[in-house]
């Protein structure tokens, strides 16, 4: 199979990239950085130019969509650019697949859950009145309704996935990345950060995520329509992962701060994975006593620390 991945050199993308491959298909990226990979073309997802033009290159047969502005804090800083890579590049992809019928998998966020304080199951946006906490969150409901419009207007075929909390090695640290990610910097560096002591949160390793994420583009598994939870099975509060990076690194808190809860970020994020067990076999095998060293181990490389 022909496949595109937009975002393809992220944290996820570049996973879930390597993931097809090995099952023998011919994989296209595109993304903004300058990189010379065999199958690469520098597109911003915002311009329709640079898209038409990637997707009459490869002519794929399905796009896995994961080009986006990524978190919460940098969609409020960064909210002119939040809106056109996420909207308006959401749209650019979804009037180009109306024109050439690819089968398309979406990345969205567990964000969308907003204000939801209970089991996050995939049918409580279509029927609850939640709010979404941030700019973010509300551009990816935002794609996820672009998406459910056009397949009903032009019969598109596209499967929507909210990823909760995906973390590990491949992650570069940023101010605006995971909660995992920056703290295992911070703690490694000594930089005080901040845990809200009343948010919790179901986590999943990257390679968790990636496989469940390559068996969506089967076609005995593809389910046009569907929209699926994809996450770990262990449910738990932010200061545990604080806890187990300090302790793995043999440090005591003196550089963490607690509060008691962050504004505009939901509180608590537990997901409902019944669906994706049972459509997508996801089977979560890393958990966080596992995944946490990993990704430290990768971070102290990575940034040349002993």
């Amino acid at each position: 199979m022909k496949i595109l991945v937009t975002g393809g050199l992220g944290a996820i993308g570049s996973k879930l990239c390597h993931e097809l491959q090995s099952l023998d298909n011919q994989v296209w990226v595109c993304d903004l950085p300058h990189a010379s990979l065999l199958n690469y073309i520098r597109c911003d997802i915002a311009n329709y130019q640079q898209v038409e033009r990637v997707i009459n290159t490869v002519k794929p047969d399905f796009v896995y969509h994961l080009a986006a502005e990524f978190g919460r804090r940098n969609g409020e800083d960064h909210y002119y650019q939040l809106w056109q890579s996420n909207a308006i590049g959401t749209k650019n992809m979804l009037r180009l697949q109306e024109n050439y019928k690819f089968r398309m998998c979406f990345s969205s966020s567990s964000e969308i859950y907003g204000d939801w304080k209970h089991l996050m199951s995939e049918e409580v946006p279509e029927q609850h009145p939640i709010r979404q906490l941030n700019d973010y969150a509300l551009s990816k409901w935002v794609n996820e309704m672009q998406i459910m419009n056009s397949a009903e207007r032009f019969s598109t075929e596209t499967v929507r996935v909210r990823l909760f909390n995906t973390y590990g090695p491949g992650e570069y640290y940023s101010s605006y990345r995971s909660v995992i990610c920056q703290f295992i910097y911070r703690a490694l560096h000594n930089i005080p950060y901040t845990v809200y002591l009343d948010h919790h949160r179901t986590s999943s390793y990257i390679n968790d995520t990636v496989r469940t994420l390559s068996n969506i583009c089967r076609p005995e598994m593809f389910k046009s329509g569907e929209v699926y939870n994809i996450a770990g099975t262990e449910y738990h509060d932010i200061k545990t992962l604080s806890d187990m990076i300090l302790n793995y690194l043999s440090k005591d808190d003196s550089k963490v701060q607690y509060e008691k809860h962050e504004e505009h970020n939901t509180g608590n994020k537990k997901g409902d994975l019944s669906k994706a067990e049972k459509d997508l076999n996801h089977r979560p095998q890393v958990n966080l006593a596992e995944g946490i060293p990993l990704t430290i181990e990768w971070q102290k490389k990575i940034y040349d620390i002993r």
